[in-house]
């Protein structure tokens, strides 16, 4: 039988559990008077220049302004992220600019995490910035975050 107790001792694990859910903030500032800064995963558009707030890890995810880019950021600048809770160590969230073709840069695009690992970021000023992918074999220009919760703040044209 489901006694009254047992109700409330279920009902105070839920809201503990729930308020201690994963999420991750991904916010837009564009000042670059045009485009419209899309926020894209598995090919489901979940933002177009608004605060996007996941329910659970957020991977795979590309950002970028769109200036005429394809439909997945292409022949623009692109941010790649996850930002994801770690479970073990390095296992958590990270972030890249790239140029690889097809992308190429478009915008001045930077990065910051916020509410953890807050002043680490990148940002790519020009078609030559060394903090960019340019190739597939280049390495060293992800950015990770082991913080639960991080958010990730995006500027375009700063």
């Amino acid at each position: 039988m489901f006694s009254f107790l047992k109700l409330v001792a279920f009902v105070a694990v839920a809201f503990v559990a729930g308020a201690q859910a994963e999420t991750h903030t991904v916010t837009f500032t564009n000042l670059c008077g045009e485009g419209v800064p899309t926020l894209k995963a598995n090919g489901v558009t979940l933002s177009t220049g608004a605060a996007y707030t996941s329910s659970g890890p957020l991977e795979a995810a590309i950002a970028y302004l769109d200036v005429g880019c394809g439909a997945n950021g292409e022949y623009c600048t692109m941010v790649e992220t996850t930002l994801v809770n770690p479970t073990t160590a390095g296992s958590g969230s990270s972030t890249d600019i790239t140029l690889i073709s097809p992308h190429a840069f478009s915008v001045t695009t930077g990065f910051g995490y916020y509410n953890g690992c807050d002043g680490t970021g990148a940002d790519c000023t020009s078609a030559s910035c060394s903090t960019a992918f340019h190739e597939s074999g280049d390495s060293g220009v992800q950015v990770a975050c082991q913080t639960d919760n991080v958010n990730l703040a995006i500027t375009f044209c700063d």
